[in-house]
């Protein structure tokens, strides 16, 4: 598999627009070979390795795709905004893990119309305000009366993040904790960071998380209540495509459009790919992943 990453993101006003740097698109570079020998040319598949519920899907089409005979090109990204700008611009083929109907819906409304839906995958997506289970308060709400405590700070991820988004504009406002709180972004490495540092002191720390995600298990978070709903409701999340990729790659369309995870499935699948086998040996995981589960998922090939 060789990764290439993106070059030339560019952002005018608050647009934001992509290139890709020695790469063509799916539509224009010759790839693998399918059973009989054809060329079926290259898909690109963008993602946020951060954001590691697309960072497992992704290499989960990676197998499925080269085994249908594509060649498939991972393209890393850090933000969402370029991302759907490259899939509206046919930079990119497939985001193979989106949240188009709440996360991202600022971007579906802008970029929408040139973006096809292959379906969704997964339909029990949340973002959530989490603290480590020692930390002894249970709902949002109790965050205002205990912002020393917190030292005044919520550890969020990435600023161009819908859930930064969501944290900033609905949940901060509704809670009245402007002027109490600051939302702390960077990235989620660092985020991680944070909180690795505050839990082996025992100190209180709060975050912005989401479900599903490795770290809620890997370091025992639990969600605060949202009585007044301003983190949303549940969602569904996606696999798109760039304007006509179903049309150019009908084959590859149908198997994405198939491909239905539950709970356990999903969260096996995460697992393996970014801790039981991590950076450098997704392939492994993967194959991993399939022998126990493939046969579970309907129009998931095995082999």
């Amino acid at each position: 598999m060789n990764k290439r990453h993106l070059t030339g993101i560019v952002a005018l006003g608050a647009a934001a627009s992509l290139a890709l740097a020695g790469c063509a698109s799916g539509n224009q570079a010759e790839g693998g070979s399918g059973e009989n020998g054809d060329s079926k040319g290259t898909i690109t598949l963008g993602y946020l390795p951060s954001w590691t519920d697309g960072l497992s899907t992704a290499y989960l089409l990676e197998n499925q795709l080269e085994q249908l005979g594509y060649t498939v090109e991972m393209q890393e990204l850090t933000e969402a905004g370029p991302l759907y700008a490259g899939l509206a611009q046919g930079d990119v083929d497939i985001y193979p893990s989106a949240w188009p109907e709440l996360t991202h819906a600022s971007y579906m409304e802008r970029y929408g119309d040139q973006i096809d839906d292959l379906g969704a995958y997964y339909d029990n997506a949340k973002l959530t305000i989490a603290v480590p289970e020692y930390v002894d308060i249970t709902s949002i709400e109790d965050l205002a009366a205990n912002a020393d405590r917190f030292g005044g700070q919520i550890y969020g991820i990435e600023p161009g993040a819908g859930l930064t988004k969501q944290t900033q504009e609905s949940m901060i406002p509704e809670y009245g904790l402007d002027g109490t709180y600051e939302l702390v972004t960077s990235s989620t490495a660092a985020m991680l960071t944070e909180l690795d540092t505050a839990i082996a002191a025992q100190r209180d720390i709060v975050v912005t998380s989401w479900r599903p995600f490795w770290a809620n298990e890997r370091y025992g978070l639990k969600d605060l209540e949202d009585p007044r709903g301003a983190m949303g409701d549940t969602e569904a999340l996606h696999f798109l495509a760039t304007s006509g990729f179903a049309d150019e790659h009908p084959e590859a369309a149908e198997l994405i459009g198939k491909i239905k995870l539950d709970d356990e499935q999903y969260a096996a699948l995460e697992d393996m790919v970014v801790n039981q086998y991590g950076e450098g040996k997704e392939a492994e995981a993967i194959t991993a992943w399939l022998e126990e589960y493939g046969s579970k998922v309907d129009g998931l090939q095995t082999s």
